[in-house]
C-alpha cells in the first residue's frame, strides 16, 4: 500500500516458498533465507534451467497461521532432446546469398572442408572431432532438408517427448501443423563456427567457451572485444542430453547463444523449438515477425510451471477463504 501511495490497509503478509516450508513475516527478527524461494525450473518437469526467486505472499490476521499447502513436486529432469527432437528437421536459410537446398549444400560443404582442414592442422589434439565431423558429411545432402515455415505439415506421430506430462501438454490433436518453426538466416562463416560448436559439444559433453576454444582458423568472429570474458559463451551449443540453458529475449538477436545440438540442421533454435523449452503448448501461435515472436517466448515465464504454482495459490485461496465461508 505505501508503495502505491495508498493508506495503509492494515493486513499483514506471510511471504511462502514454493518450494520449501520456509515462512518470512514482517515481524520475523532473523533474516530471511532467499535460496529457499528460488524456483530451479529443471527440477520440476521444465526442459529449462531457469532460476527465478517467485514469492507466494498470504495475508493473515493477528495470530493466524498459514494454511497447509502443496509444493511444487520435483521430477524427472527432462532434456533438450526429449522436449524438440520430436519437431521436423529443417535447415538453416542463407544470408548475403541466394538460398536453395542445393545453394546451402555447397555453402556447408564449403565451410566444413575449411574446418576439417584447420583440423586435420592439429589432429593430435582435434582426432576425436575428425571422426565425429566425418560422420556428418554424407548427410548434408541426404537430409533434404527444408527451412520450415510459419506452418509446417504435420504427422500424427511427430512431436511426442517420450515424457507422459509434457505430451499431454504439448499436443493437440486437432493440430494439423506445426506453427513457428521456421530457420532464421545465417552468414557462412557462422555455419563453420556452428559446425565446429555442436562437434566439440558432443566430443567434449559442454559447449565451447571462450577465445581459448575457439582457437582455430576462421571460427574468431570480427568483434574488438572477442577475446574478453564478455563474450565467453558467444556461441553456445544447447546439449541434447541435458536441460537448456535459460532462454530470453536475447534469443531475437541473432541466436548464437541457442544453438540446435544437430550438426546437420547447421542452425540456431526456431521460434517453435524455444517455445518447446519454455513449455508453450503446440497449438500457441506467436503475432508479429520472427524477433517479436522470439521477445514473446523468452520473457514468459515457462506457461508449464505457471499452471504448477497457480494450482498451489488455488488450493491456499481454497483452504484460507472458501473454508471459511467467503
Amino acid at each position: 500500500d505505501k508503495a502505491l501511495g495508498l493508506g495503509s490497509a492494515g493486513k499483514k503478509y506471510k511471504i511462502c516458498s514454493f518450494v520449501s516450508d520456509h515462512v518470512y513475516s514482517s515481524s520475523a527478527k532473523n533474516d530471511s533465507d532467499l535460496k529457499k524461494y528460488i524456483i530451479r525450473s529443471e527440477l520440476y518437469g521444465i526442459p529449462q534451467a531457469r532460476h527465478r526467486v517467485i514469492l507466494l505472499g498470504i495475508a493473515v490476521n493477528g495470530g493466524e497461521e498459514i494454511p497447509n499447502y502443496p509444493k511444487l513436486e520435483q521430477e524427472v529432469p527432462v532434456s533438450v532432446e526429449q522436449a524438440i527432437s520430436g519437431l521436423p528437421r529443417i535447415r538453416s536459410r542463407l544470408t548475403r546469398t541466394l538460398d536453395s537446398n542445393i545453394g546451402w549444400v555447397d555453402v556447408v560443404k564449403s565451410q566444413y572442408n575449411a574446418l576439417n582442414e584447420a583440423l586435420h592442422e592439429q589432429l593430435s589434439e582435434f582426432s576425436e572431432f575428425v571422426s565425429d565431423l566425418s560422420l556428418c558429411r554424407s548427410q548434408f545432402e541426404k537430409a533434404n532438408l527444408d527451412v520450415g515455415a510459419l506452418r509446417v505439415p504435420r504427422l500424427s506421430k511427430d512431436g511426442k517427448t517420450s515424457v507422459k506430462h509434457l505430451d499431454k501438454w504439448y499436443l493437440d490433436s486437432k493440430l494439423k501443423c506445426w506453427l513457428n518453426h521456421d530457420a532464421r538466416g545465417h552468414m557462412a562463416s557462422d555455419l563453420r563456427r556452428y559446425l565446429y560448436s555442436t562437434v566439440f559439444t558432443r566430443v567434449k559433453g559442454y559447449s565451447p567457451r571462450g577465445h581459448k576454444e575457439f582457437n582455430l582458423p576462421g571460427l574468431a568472429p570480427a568483434h574488438k572485444n572477442w577475446e574478453t570474458g564478455k563474450f565467453s559463451d558467444r556461441f553456445r551449443v544447447q546439449c541434447a542430453g541435458a536441460p537448456a540453458t535459460t532462454v530470453t529475449s536475447h534469443i531475437s538477436k541473432d541466436g548464437h547463444y541457442f544453438i540446435h545440438y544437430d550438426t546437420v540442421q547447421c542452425r540456431s533454435l526456431s521460434v517453435r523449438e524455444a517455445a518447446r523449452l519454455q513449455t508453450f503448448p503446440d497449438n500457441y501461435f506467436f503475432l508479429g515477425n520472427r524477433s517479436q515472436q522470439y521477445h514473446q517466448v523468452g520473457n514468459a515465464v515457462p506457461p508449464l510451471l505457471a499452471y504448477k504454482m497457480a494450482a498451489i495459490v488455488s488450493d491456499v485461496i481454497s483452504e484460507k477463504f472458501l473454508g471459511q465461508g467467503f
